[in-house]
């Protein structure tokens, strides 16, 4: 599948630097340090990092197609949940057969190529973008990092899932105090 080029995309709408503050609170989240980090494309309205940007090659040389993380322990705990329930193959299997949803998953593939783009090409991950945009719904963990990064209008996969979690779309909530519940979902996604 070819892709066109997009014209030169506007700024992240929530993009900041990410200070010393933030790696701490990244390792915490992680239970590692987070690498290849660019910026905080995304944070919760408290202030913690929730989506970050990150390199498409890595320090140490490893091409790392996941240039949006979500990191945010509850929203990746409720995205977890959302996978195990067997949405993705539902959701892939909407794509054949919504032509409309279909050409906007593309568009929103495109995107994420393009905005990787910005930070660098790399050919071993060319024309790959996460979440495995464009024919089948993967990760929704890089999906919903996508759209929280991007805003509404760019991802309608990811918006519909967000959608479904109390406190995640339009606006990013705070539940960081929550107590975090962790049964036996681990939190997945790519590069984790």
């Amino acid at each position: 599948m070819t892709t066109t080029a997009l014209p030169p995309l506007p700024p992240l709408p929530h993009e900041t630097p990410a200070d010393a503050a933030d790696f701490a609170v990244m390792r915490e989240q992680l239970g590692r340090d987070m690498r290849g980090v660019i910026s905080i494309a995304r944070r919760c309205s408290c202030g913690r990092p929730a989506v970050v940007r990150t390199a498409p090659r890595l320090e140490d040389g490893t091409p790392f197609p996941t240039s949006l993380y979500l990191t945010l322990p509850w929203l990746v705990l409720e995205v977890s949940r959302i996978e195990a329930t067997g949405t993705m193959a539902a959701l892939t299997a909407r794509l054949g057969q919504e032509p409309e949803l279909a050409a906007a998953y593309q568009d929103a593939h495109e995107r994420y190529l393009a905005r990787r783009a910005e930070l660098g090409e790399v050919p071993e991950i060319s024309g790959t973008s996460a979440g495995g945009m464009p024919e089948r719904v993967k990760c929704l963990h890089a999906l919903a990092g996508q759209a929280l990064a991007e805003g509404p209008g760019v991802n309608p996969i990811a918006e519909e899932v967000l959608a479904s979690i109390d406190g995640a779309w339009p606006e990013l909530v705070c539940r960081c105090e929550e107590p975090a519940a962790q049964d036996d979902l681990t939190p997945a996604g790519e590069g984790r």
